[in-house]
């Protein structure tokens, strides 16, 4: 691992972000109580809490604007003061020739060099883009990175979501490097690079909690969660994950985002979800609390959610399983904590959504389906269609999931759930969206979208 502080913005690129600055001075005082800061929004979860956004929408429905994105990105949107960022990265393609001649070059089997992308080259950017305009305010070129690592066909260089932490924005490309930048100048204050072979490319998102920027870092070669100091990117802690039964690194790496939780007797918690374990840590110390062996499971995607004293969380690839463990012991708490299981019908991309003691999935080819949380039963199953990898979203008492063909399911909620409404979009969502101001924020491959009911007319 390296530090490496960056040298201070050139002089032309401070003046050419003083519009910039200027219109985040101005959105601020618009939108300042509607943020949606990190993957799955302020609580992680994937709930809006007070939203409505319009239950129909599309290319020429309830759209306020359409704005056309640069480079490919499945990272989601963030929101704060009146601006969404987004991070992506600009690809130099390769021939056929030149990719074959990358992938050699790489540790990959020839076998798998089908369900692989290479880049001769990526341009990493933060974006911003003004949440009532739609104006594509500006970017910082954050890295260059040559020659970079192959990550599979259906992923993309800048997968994982930043996180908003007051003036600052935290942008992580896993082994293409880790920025702090101060959202009003459009600085880097520091930049880490903390190498990993992903296997597939990057995909964990970051955390803030308590001026410590959380990385779980699961790669095939080494894993474990590391704590940065958000003010100058100096490494806090760093606890190595459990050891695994498994004959390959790439039966070790994950892709999960942390979580927070406080239990019962008031112990905060850090949750951090992997290849066969989940487990607890202390976010100042990055003491190990507890595990739990979940079995086989790798490449976990899906973020956990947390009801009381229990936390529900999907195992990954292999067979996925749906797990509920209660978050109240110590040490490994395999044949003592574990609540329920479900083996069937779980997505190994998508994560959970939990309202009222209900939870609501849907699996990788578009089958949602609802469970009781208390008791793991199944309370009702519906087909979709499509592929999926976006996370659900709740909000207005609705639930939204975008699926790789650009529709948006809307769902009611409960046990007599129903589709409400199908919508289509131009594009491939493989982004989560986001809800402020009774708007969607929505991100596909090609653009970013403001959809929102029409307001009365005078």
């Amino acid at each position: 691992m390296s530090f490496r502080p960056l040298p201070p913005v050139p002089a032309s690129l401070v003046a050419s972000l003083s519009v910039f600055a200027l219109l985040l001075s101005v959105t601020s005082s618009i939108l300042a109580a509607d943020a949606w800061p990190e993957f799955r929004g302020p609580a992680g979860d994937g709930i809006a809490v007070n939203q409505t956004p319009p239950l129909e929408f599309g290319e020429g429905k309830n759209l306020k604007w359409k704005t056309a994105l640069p480079g490919k990105a499945w990272s989601s949107p963030v929101v704060a003061d009146g601006v969404v960022w987004l991070t992506t990265a600009i690809e130099r393609s390769a021939t056929p020739e030149e990719r074959d001649a990358l992938l050699r070059n790489t540790k990959a089997d020839e076998k798998q060099f089908k369900s692989l992308a290479i880049a001769k080259a990526i341009e990493l950017k933060l974006v911003s883009v003004n949440v009532e305009t739609g104006e594509l305010l500006g970017s910082v070129d954050l890295a260059t990175v040559e020659t970079p690592d192959a990550i599979h066909a259906t992923n993309s260089y800048a997968s994982p979501t930043p996180f908003i932490d007051g003036d600052f924005v935290y942008c992580h490309f896993g082994t293409f490097g880790t920025f702090c930048v101060d959202r009003r100048s459009g600085e880097i204050v520091w930049q880490r690079t903390l190498p990993l072979e992903h296997g597939v490319g990057p995909g964990s998102s970051p955390i803030v909690h308590d001026g410590r920027l959380i990385l779980i870092q699961d790669g095939m070669d080494q894993q474990y969660v590391t704590a940065l100091d958000t003010a100058t990117g100096e490494t806090l802690w760093t606890t190595q994950r459990p050891p695994m039964e498994a004959p390959t690194g790439d039966m070790k790496k994950s892709y999960c985002t942390p979580v927070v939780a406080t239990d019962s007797t008031g112990r905060e918690q850090l949750l951090c979800m992997g290849s066969q374990w989940m487990v607890s840590y202390n976010s100042n110390t990055g003491e190990e609390y507890w595990r739990l062996y979940h079995g086989k499971g790798f490449s976990v995607v899906p973020r956990p959610v947390v009801l009381d004293d229990v936390v529900f969380f999907a195992t990954g690839f292999g067979k996925p399983e749906l797990w509920a463990g209660r978050i109240d012991g110590d040490g490994d708490v395999t044949s003592t904590h574990v609540v329920w299981t479900v083996k069937k019908g779980i997505p190994s991309k998508s994560s959970p959504l939990l309202h009222d003691d209900l939870l609501y999935l849907v699996d990788d080819n578009g089958v949602a389906v609802c469970f009781d949380a208390a008791s793991g039963d199944m309370v009702w199953k519906k087909r979709l269609g499509g592929k999926f990898s976006a996370s659900p979203l709740l909000a207005g008492e609705h639930l939204y999931f975008g699926n790789h063909e650009g529709e948006v399911y809307v769902l009611t909620l409960g046990a007599d759930s129903e589709i409400v409404h199908t919508n289509q979009v131009e594009g491939q969502i493989m982004a989560s969206p986001a809800a402020i101001d009774n708007a969607l924020i929505l991100r596909t491959d090609r653009a970013l979208y403001r959809f929102e009911k029409p307001g009365p007319t005078s």
